[in-house]
């Protein structure tokens, strides 16, 4: 949930549940409200909460790192970012081509999965190549995308200052506005919510 969005939220959890008692625990705010229902809300970039157990104090610890980045990797495309803050620094929104599956047998079919293989290799390597010059430097970046995809590129040597931060974002094949999705999801508080 976006960070403006957080007043108007709890406004509304109180109205429908009743009285709520705030707590601070394991680096979250949690809530429990007289019906039973609860939350636990959480800070984006793995960041533990150990303010007040207020509402109001929760939203001013929302914050983006001075420097971050964004990693979005499928088979055949990519989308990185280095942030400042809230603000893009640079930005890369790539895709190459990876031939799909065939239905032919035999050899056919292992000759296009070496290709299959090949393409899905270059475009990691092409993905690698732009987050080592746009991630440079030790710095947080929230990954997303296919999981396989995304630790192929970060096994290159050059992104070894690269940290992997919560949330991991489930994304479809990575274009500019996806790119503009995850970095407003990443910047995001997370929410769990039980209802009684």
């Amino acid at each position: 949930m976006p960070g403006s969005r957080w007043g108007r939220w709890v406004e509304n959890f109180e109205s429908r549940h009743g009285l709520t008692t705030y707590a601070v625990a394991d680096g979250a705010l949690t809530g429990r409200a007289e019906d039973g229902s609860n939350f636990t809300a959480r800070l984006p970039f793995d960041a533990t909460y150990a303010g007040a157990a207020e509402p109001e104090e929760f939203r001013a610890a929302v914050s983006a790192p001075d420097r971050w980045g964004v990693l979005l990797v499928r088979k055949g495309g990519f989308a990185i970012a280095r942030l400042a803050g809230e603000k893009v620094e640079e930005s890369k929104v790539g895709q190459r081509h990876v031939q799909g599956r065939t239905k032919a047998g035999g050899q056919s079919q292992q000759r296009f999965a070496r290709r299959r293989d090949n393409q899905a290799r270059q475009a990691y390597e092409a993905a690698a190549d732009h987050a080592a010059r746009i991630l440079t430097g030790a710095l947080p970046v929230v990954t997303g995308g296919d999981h396989a995809a995304v630790e192929a590129v970060l096994t290159d040597r050059r992104l070894a200052g690269v940290w992997v931060v919560e949330p991991w974002l489930p994304v479809p094949d990575p274009r500019r506005a996806t790119l503009d999705a995850a970095i407003a999801e990443a910047l995001a508080i997370r929410l769990e919510v039980t209802n009684a």
